[in-house]
């Protein structure tokens, strides 16, 4: 079923409203934070280097919290008419449709003004429509129907299949954060592997409205959300966990931040983040109460934090409402860190909103692997 874009405002009733920035962020905020907007166009063509990652990947939550969306496409040099397209609908009650695909074909870069704007294969797509602005993506076609409690025990399911489609109008709401951009001039931290297992990226939060239909039956809904834009060669071999958390608030003012676990050889881990007041850019933070992975299951995770700020600590608290184990598309070492993908609700200072936490821990720290 299509739904149209005037239907879509017209079901909502919140749509318009959900992407529509606050005045003081619309007047006040460089939405590119400085960088140079080629950095959104996508690699046109296959790259020489056979480990050049080229994705775009985003994080949306449903602005009540009935469900959330991750929607992945990643090009890979030496895999290039193969590209690997992933997503997860999550609904707060257990229900999941997880696809993972890579039977393409690969959709062409080139928009209708030559610019390199579109990655996409088989059933999804991502389009940039404003550098740093406008976004949308899309998704048709059959996917797996799963649940959250399959897939923390890893069980891999192929049917029944339902028929999704969606289509999400993606406005940004805060200033992109290019990892190592927040930290001091002295840390060299990202000087090493550390570095690696991040790759060249960045990442944006957003607002946005949207359709979600299952079998025909449409959902039109308005959220929150984040885009990740990633362009160059990763490393996962040697990683040992993370803990990532984002989302940004109805009044505008956002958070951001990713810290690695403490390493054997007591050398720094890496830890950095932002706050974002809703005007001007991003204020650096590094988080000091932090929830590591240390239990899987399907919802209900205490996943508050506590960062430091040139300006004083801040506390947010958040509970997750649906969490996803990873499947891994490949195999990986006994020892390779379990990966949890989750939706959380948070609460600032008495406002609350949706956002995104993902966190991994190596097998032997999870009480339940």
């Amino acid at each position: 079923m299509h739904i149209t874009r005037r239907e879509l405002i017209h079901h909502t009733g919140q749509a318009s409203l959900a992407l529509s920035l606050p005045l003081a962020c619309a007047s006040t905020v460089d939405l590119s934070g400085g960088i140079d907007p080629s950095r959104e166009w996508v690699l046109a063509e296959k790259p020489s280097n056979p480990q050049m990652r080229d994705a775009v990947n985003v994080w949306i939550e449903e602005q009540s919290g009935k469900f959330a969306l991750r929607i992945g496409v990643e090009a890979l040099g030496k895999s290039w008419d193969k590209q690997l397209v992933w997503l997860d609908v999550a609904f707060a009650d257990g229900t999941v449709y997880s696809l993972r695909d890579e039977n393409g074909p690969t959709h062409a870069a080139l928009d209708a003004q030559g610019l390199a704007s579109i990655r996409g294969s088989g059933p999804a797509q991502f389009q940039c429509l404003e550098a740093f602005k406008k976004w949308r993506v899309s998704f048709n076609g059959p996917v797996p129907k799963t649940t959250a409690s399959n897939l923390l025990h890893n069980k891999k399911i192929e049917q029944p299949t339902a028929e999704i489609n969606i289509t999400v109008d993606m406005e940004m709401a805060a200033p992109p954060w290019a990892p190592g951009s927040m930290l001091a001039k002295d840390n060299t931290v990202l000087q090493g592997e550390q570095a690696d297992f991040i790759s060249p990226r960045y990442e944006q939060l957003f607002r946005c409205a949207g359709a979600l239909t299952i079998d025909g039956k449409p959902q039109p809904f308005s959220g929150n959300g984040l885009r990740i834009r990633r362009q160059g060669v990763r490393k996962f071999e040697g990683f040992w966990g993370h803990c990532w958390q984002s989302a940004v608030f109805p009044s505008g003012k956002a958070f951001g931040f990713n810290v690695f676990p403490p390493r054997d050889d007591g050398q720094p881990s890496y830890n950095e983040g932002y706050i974002f007041t809703g005007s001007g850019g991003l204020q650096p933070a590094t988080a000091v109460v932090i929830p590591w992975l240390r239990e899987l299951t399907t919802g209900g995770d205490n996943v508050s934090f506590e960062l430091t700020t040139n300006n004083g600590q801040v506390s947010v608290s958040g509970t997750t409402f649906i969490n996803t184990r990873s499947m891994h598309a490949g195999l990986v070492p006994d020892d390779f860190p379990i990966v949890q993908q989750a939706h959380a609700h948070y609460t600032w200072e008495g406002e609350s909103t949706v956002g995104m936490v993902e966190r991994s821990s190596v097998p032997a720290l999870i009480k339940n692997p």
